[in-house]
């Protein structure tokens, strides 16, 4: 089984939470021609008046001019981009598989489409989403199946 993981940046800012604020947020990317593959929009737990708005991949010089214009900027959390064919269980495999190497998540965010998924992981540090990259590889490989004796 084919499975990617890269590390992204999130664009991220924080915003009043109102009607209209992602679609402005989103508007200026799209004039430019930006091709953004998540986004994600809540509201703050515990300030039901203020909202956030993260966002993959900014990527050029138009896109990201229009990024900044519209008040996003590279988020500092380190994360991982985790992709390929889905299977029962992964999702847990993945899990145990950082978690055996002590590292805490941060967030997740994860989906499948057809026969594939994608997962966004994020971590307080790059040192623990270094781990967290080598120990999602080693738990995407299939197992091994069982010796006959």
């Amino acid at each position: 089984m084919a499975v990617n993981v890269k590390k992204i940046a999130l664009w991220r800012k924080e915003t009043e939470h109102r009607p209209g604020a992602l679609a402005a947020a989103l508007e200026p990317l799209a004039a430019a021609g930006a091709n953004l593959r998540i986004v994600l929009g809540y509201t703050l737990p515990g300030e039901a008046g203020r909202a956030v708005i993260e966002l993959f991949p900014v990527s050029g010089k138009k896109a990201t001019a229009a990024a900044t214009g519209s008040g996003l900027a590279a988020s500092a959390i380190p994360c991982l981009l985790v992709e390929g064919d889905d299977r029962p269980g992964l999702g847990a495999r993945f899990a145990r598989a950082v978690a055996n190497e002590g590292v805490n998540v941060s967030f997740v965010m994860a989906e499948t489409i057809g026969r594939k998924f994608s997962a966004v992981f994020g971590f307080a540090n790059d040192a623990d989403a270094e781990r967290a990259s080598r120990a999602i590889r080693a738990a995407a490989k299939p197992a091994k199946p069982a010796r006959k004796r």
